[in-house]
C-alpha cells in the first residue's frame, strides 16, 4: 500500500501585498497604434492608482480578430511595441501585461502572445499553448510554462482557452506561482452570463492549487462582427470572489492581493491540497 506523505507547509517568500489593476478594454481590430496609445493612458490611471502590476485582456494591441481572411500584424520581441511598452513600464515603476502577435522564427509562425515587462528587465512572452478551434491554423501554439516574478511574487499567465486545462494550473502552482492572471477574448454573451461561465472553472484553479487566479476581458464591438460582454473577476486561494467587474464599458478593477490570504491556505493543515498530492501516482 502506498504511503500518503506527511503534511507539510509551502514555503512563502517574503511577500508583501500586491495590488493589481486589470483593464476590461475596448480594442479595435486593425487600429493597433490607437490601441497602443490607450493602453499606455491606461496604464498611467493604473499607476495612478497605487498599482504595482497592470494587465490587459488578450490580444489588445492588435485587437482580436477571427474573421476571414484576417491578418493582424506580428511583431518579432523585442520590437516596437515591446520597446515602448517596456519604457512606459519602466518610467511607470509598473509591471505591464498586453496581449499582442509575437512573429516566431519559423516561417508563418505566429503566437498569440502576452508582453511581460517588469521593470528593469527585458522583455519577456507567455505563448498561448492550447488553442481553440477557430484559432487553429491562425496561430502557433506555444510550447513553454513559464513563470514571472514581480515584487517577490510569482506568476504565470494563461490565455483564455488555457484556463480550461486545470493540469496546467497544478503545474504552474508546483512551480511556486502565487498568482496566475488569465487575460481572456471571450466574446458573446452578457456580462452575467459571461460571469457565470467563469465561474464553473476560474474559482476551482485557485481552490484546488492554493493561489490566486484573477482575469479580465474585451469589451465591446470590435469592428469586426464580434462583441465582448467585458468582465473582470478575481478570485482568493480559497475559491472566493474578491472583486469583480460586470459593466458593459471599458473600465479598470483594483484588487489588492494580501499575502496573508496565502498564509491561511498554505499553513492549514486541510485546506492546502497540493501538498498532499499524490505525484507517484500522476507520473511525476
Amino acid at each position: 500500500m502506498a504511503r500518503l506523505r506527511p503534511f507539510y507547509r509551502h514555503p512563502l517568500p517574503m511577500l508583501n501585498d500586491l495590488r493589481i489593476a486589470v483593464v476590461v478594454f475596448h480594442s479595435q481590430a486593425d487600429s493597433p497604434a490607437v490601441n497602443l496609445e490607450r493602453t499606455v493612458t491606461w496604464c498611467q490611471k493604473a499607476a495612478a492608482a497605487g498599482a504595482d502590476l497592470v494587465c490587459f485582456p488578450e490580444l489588445n494591441i492588435p485587437g482580436y480578430d477571427i474573421s476571414p481572411g484576417a491578418r493582424p500584424q506580428a511583431e518579432s520581441i523585442p520590437g516596437p511595441t515591446s520597446r515602448r511598452l517596456s519604457e512606459v513600464a519602466e518610467d511607470l515603476n509598473i509591471t505591464l501585461l498586453a496581449g499582442l502577435i509575437e512573429k516566431g522564427v519559423g516561417v508563418g509562425q505566429v503566437f498569440a502572445a502576452q508582453l511581460v515587462t517588469v521593470p528593469g528587465r527585458a522583455p519577456q512572452t507567455y505563448r498561448k499553448l492550447h488553442l481553440p478551434p477557430p484559432e487553429i491554423g491562425r496561430y502557433s501554439a506555444g510550447d513553454q510554462v513559464p513563470l514571472f516574478t514581480t515584487k517577490g511574487w510569482r506568476f504565470g499567465v494563461q490565455l483564455c482557452y488555457d484556463a480550461h486545462f486545470p493540469e496546467l494550473s497544478t503545474s504552474m502552482a508546483l512551480a511556486g506561482a502565487d498568482l496566475i492572471l488569465m487575460p481572456h477574448a471571450s466574446p458573446r454573451g452578457t456580462p452575467a452570463g459571461k460571469l457565470t461561465s467563469w465561474c464553473r472553472h476560474l474559482p476551482a484553479r485557485a481552490f484546488d492549487n492554493g493561489v490566486f487566479v484573477v482575469a479580465v476581458n474585451h469589451v465591446g464591438a470590435n469592428g469586426r462582427g464580434l462583441h465582448f460582454p467585458g468582465v473582470a473577476v478575481a478570485i482568493g486561494p480559497s475559491g472566493e470572489i474578491l472583486a469583480q467587474s460586470l459593466g458593459a464599458e471599458e473600465t479598470m478593477m483594483r484588487v489588492d492581493l494580501k499575502r496573508r490570504d496565502l498564509e491561511n491556505i498554505r499553513g492549514h493543515r486541510m485546506r492546502y491540497f497540493l501538498a498532499q498530492r499524490r505525484a507517484d501516482l500522476f507520473g511525476g
